[in-house]
Formats: C-alpha cells, sequence, structure tokens
C-alpha cells in the first residue's frame, strides 16, 4: 500500500510479482484504506478469474471447452479424445495428432484472452477433421467469427515475446 499527496480521489491497484500495490490518497483514514486494500485486492482476483478463465485450470476442462466448441462449430463432429497442456513449444501455440485425437496446448497460452484460446482450440479441432492446412481446412476454421482477429493476436504476441512461433 502507498499513500500519496498528490493523489486525491483515486484508488488504483495493480500487482507487482506476488505482491498487490494499492495507491491511496495520503488523506484517507486507516478504515478507508483497510477497506480499499480489500476491495482491490477483491477486484483484481475477479478480474485475473475472467482473464484466465475456467479452461486455463486443468486438461479437464480444457478438453470440456474443446467439446463446447466442437459442438458450437462443427457439429459434433471432432471431439477430441485427450486433450492437454504442455510446456511452451518452440514453433507452435498447440498441436493435433489425428490418428489417436489428441491435441496439445502450449502453456503460453493460459495468459491470452479467451477468445484466443478459442481460436486455437478450433483450429486444433479443424484437423480432427482436414488434417493439413488446405483450403477446406481454412473453411473450416473459418467458422469461428473471431479467426482472424485471434491469428492478428497472435502475430503479435509472438513478435513482441520474440518467441517466432506460428499462428498456422
Amino acid at each position: 500500500m502507498r499513500r500519496s499527496k498528490r493523489r486525491t480521489r483515486t484508488v488504483t491497484a495493480y500487482r507487482e510479482g506476488n505482491t498487490l500495490i494499492v495507491l491511496i490518497p495520503a488523506r484517507l483514514s486507516k478504515k478507508e484504506e483497510a477497506h480499499w486494500v480489500r476491495e482491490m485486492e477483491r477486484r483484481l482476483l475477479r478480474s485475473d478469474t475472467k482473464r484466465r478463465g475456467p479452461s486455463r485450470t486443468s486438461d479437464a476442462t480444457l478438453l470440456a471447452r474443446c467439446v463446447e466448441l466442437s459442438d458450437r462449430y462443427f457439429d459434433g463432429r471432432c471431439e477430441p479424445a485427450a486433450v492437454r497442456w504442455v510446456p511452451p513449444m518452440r514453433t507452435r501455440w498447440a498441436s493435433c495428432t489425428p490418428v489417436d485425437r489428441t491435441i496439445r496446448v502450449s502453456e503460453h497460452l493460459k495468459q491470452v484472452p479467451g477468445w484466443v484460446l478459442d481460436y486455437v482450440l478450433v483450429h486444433e479441432l479443424a484437423h480432427l477433421i482436414e488434417p493439413g492446412h488446405g483450403p477446406e481446412f481454412w473453411e473450416l476454421v473459418q467458422a469461428y467469427p473471431r479467426t482472424d482477429r485471434a491469428m492478428g493476436f497472435l502475430e503479435g504476441l509472438s513478435a513482441a515475446a520474440g518467441w517466432g512461433l506460428s499462428v498456422e
């Protein structure tokens, strides 16, 4: 918690590593300070939960998300046998093995918005119908309405981080 004489009305919070930093006006009482620390901690926790989403917690919830996406975009035609988080891959965001119907998703994606993760999952699910990256495959992937935005997001993320990961 940091008090500021220049700060007159607003309260702000952010994380510095594992530490919560709350910036408050210097004039607030100890009781008001305690209230705002609790309130900002609650708000950050809520936003972290929303940003990460439920599918980031386990392989089982990732698989459940794939089933939902398969139902929505592919009429349930491409349910995988297994989906799991894996340590960051060197050249890909995710991979699919159509023969055994498994999907592996890079842990890099645990921090992206849910709609970007959904795109990656739709992309890999489409491989269960069409293994290559031909026109039929891309037609399937385009069923996801945010395909182009998600690809741009991933390209930018990879470039900014210097990972050299491919969107395809």
